[in-house]
């Protein structure tokens, strides 16, 4: 029978090897940031839409005052939501 513990000093050596703060995370960044911007820009245009169906088909309402709203809406958000200059 096989003993469980035999490969326990493999396992050990491979966690002694780790130094902390040592990997490359630049993927984990580049990756992060994407999610951080397509968030960001996905609410806005999910925001702008929601804005412009709500005016157009609500009683008195109608397209041009809804697509009035949702330029401006959209506009506002461009410049409220543009990132400022990079520090790098």
């Amino acid at each position: 029978m096989a003993d469980p513990h035999s490969s326990a000093p493999a396992a050990d050596h491979a966690a002694d090897a780790y130094v902390h703060g040592s990997q490359e995370i630049q993927e984990q960044v580049s990756t992060f940031h994407l999610f951080q911007g397509l968030a960001k820009w996905g609410s806005l245009a999910t925001a702008v839409v929601v804005a412009m169906l709500t005016i157009w088909f609500m009683p008195g309402g109608g397209f041009f005052p809804a697509a009035g709203v949702a330029i401006v809406m959209a506009v506002a958000g461009f410049f409220f939501l543009r990132s400022g200059k990079s520090k790098h």
